[in-house]
C-alpha cells in the first residue's frame, strides 16, 4: 500500500503477513525535536504504521482498518541510528482489533504501544 507520509519520514516495511510486521526507520537530523532527540511523533508514527501493516492482510475485501487509539511509552531517547518496529496483533474481533508495538534500538527497548483499531467497511468512497 502506498504511504506517503512514511515515505517522507523514512518508514520501511521490512516484513508483513497476517497478525505481524517489522518496519525499520533511519533517525535522521530532520526527524529531531528542537532538544536534538527523535521525536515522539516519529516514534508513534513507526508504532501506528506498523499496527496497520499487521492487521491490514487479514481485512476481507472491501474492508479498511482505522487508529481508534494508541497508548505511547517512551522509555529512552534515540538520538541516532536506525529503530526497528515488531508488531503484533494481540487480538482480533469482527469490528476492533488489539495490537502491541515494541520500537527498539538493538538490544534496547525505547518505546512500547498499544492500540485498539477499528474494522470497517466504508459505506461510500470519497472522491
Amino acid at each position: 500500500m502506498h504511504n506517503p507520509f512514511g515515505e517522507l519520514i523514512g518508514l520501511k516495511i521490512q516484513h508483513q503477513d497476517n497478525n505481524s510486521s517489522t518496519l525499520t526507520l533511519e533517525v535522521t537530523p530532520h526527524l529531531m525535536n528542537p532538544h536534538k532527540v527523535a521525536h515522539g511523533a516519529v516514534l508513534y508514527a513507526l508504532a501506528d504504521t506498523g499496527m496497520g501493516a499487521a492487521l491490514y492482510p487479514s481485512l476481507s475485501e472491501g474492508e479498511l482498518c482505522a487508529t481508534i487509539e494508541i497508548k505511547m511509552n517512551y522509555f529512552a531517547p534515540v538520538f541516532d541510528g536506525n529503530l526497528v518496529c515488531h508488531t503484533q496483533v494481540i487480538n482480533r474481533g469482527k469490528k476492533v482489533a488489539n495490537l502491541e508495538s515494541e520500537l527498539k534500538q538493538g538490544d534496547k527497548l525505547v518505546a512500547k504501544a498499544s492500540g485498539n483499531y477499528s474494522i470497517f467497511t466504508p459505506s461510500g468512497k470519497r472522491q
